[in-house]
């Protein structure tokens, strides 16, 4: 695992930046994962990791508490620190999950955390990139690399992946007929281009830097969605699309999700009603992330939250009330 925790820490500002806001007497900061290998069934695996900081010196984040457990064995694999972490306290400035020599029996454990991605797509990037240079930061998690990722896909691998998002692409941009990859003949900078309906015959074609910024999104979605077997993480994907292919974004990730060949899980933050309102959606596939003056609390869909949706609200009309502001009415209070 390329930089372990200590480079993770860092690149997020370090422990204070990651510890809760609300936190008083505990600075420490506790991770738990639960893993299974599908929906409604018993978890498989078990991590937890507590960081703190040194407290001296360099006031590196060190491992107050690392487990892991395998669940359907009921045996634990680390419980650190161990015996030899009190004699060397230098072990405590890495996890036993990120070393190869140490996580042999549970690395598809590290696996699963390595292959995640984060995609927060921003088309200006994209589109400027040349020009605005800049180095990428680690899993390029606003795309700038996207053409070379696809540069980098096998022909046969990038031309299956490509028409199976012209297919939807086709449907939810108006006039676009063919997507296809090309490299510059002159600089040989990889390129996507598009043939859209002109009334010349192959006048229409265009690089990727005159797409719309919803064409953009919905192409780096969908190529992530084919790309990889790890969780997919996606904030606010309704940004610059149509509200009416917002509507339809849930069946759009489950049509990609069956023509790939891994199906990969998917987490979105969302604020959308229109995104919301896809009665295709099962209500337990949402959670509501409330904002209290301790923290965020996390809510699963309540009794009477399912028995609305089953008395025909959508999601969006039983939960989305729930996150409303308590104080928005006072914006009046600023209108001229």
């Amino acid at each position: 695992m390329a930089g372990g925790v200590q480079k993770a820490v860092k690149e997020r500002g370090g422990i204070k930046k990651l510890r809760s806001l609300n936190a008083r007497r505990d600075p420490q900061i506790l991770i738990e994962v639960e893993l299974s290998e599908q929906v409604d069934v018993r978890p498989i695996w078990r991590y937890t990791l507590i960081l703190k900081s040194e407290g001296s010196g360099q006031q590196r984040p060190v491992v107050a508490k690392e487990v892991v457990v395998d669940l359907r064995k009921s045996k634990t694999y680390v419980d650190r620190p161990d015996p030899e972490d009190q004699i060397d306290k230098e072990r405590l400035t890495e996890t036993h999950l990120e070393h190869v020599n140490s996580n042999k029996d549970f690395r598809t454990l590290a696996e699963f955390f390595c292959s995640s991605t984060y995609l927060h797509l921003v088309p200006q990037l994209l589109k400027h990139g040349e020009k605005l240079g800049g180095s990428l930061l680690d899993g390029d998690p606003f795309v700038q690399a996207f053409l070379q990722r696809i540069a980098k896909a096998t022909p046969r691998v990038q031309s299956s992946r490509l028409k199976k998002i012209e297919r939807a692409l086709t449907v939810c941009v108006p006039n676009m007929r063919k997507l296809a990859f090309e490299r510059d003949p002159t600089t040989g900078s990889p390129h996507l281009i598009a043939l859209y309906e002109h009334w010349r015959p192959d006048a229409g074609w265009q690089r990727e830097s005159e797409f719309s910024d919803g064409t953009l999104r919905l192409l780096g979605i969908m190529w992530s969605l084919l790309d990889g077997n790890g969780l997919l993480l996606l904030e606010e994907l309704e940004l610059s699309l149509n509200e009416s292919i917002v509507e339809r974004i849930h069946k759009l990730i489950v049509q990609m999700q069956r023509d790939a060949k891994y199906s990969r899980q998917v987490f979105i933050t969302t604020h959308s009603d229109a995104l919301l309102r896809d009665r295709s959606m099962d209500v337990r596939e949402v959670v509501r992330l409330e904002p209290t003056e301790d923290g965020t609390v996390v809510h699963e869909a309540s009794e009477t939250d399912i028995k609305a949706i089953k008395a025909g609200y959508t999601i969006a009309e039983a939960l989305l009330p729930k996150v409303r502001p308590k104080h928005l009415d006072q914006l009046s209070l600023f209108e001229r």
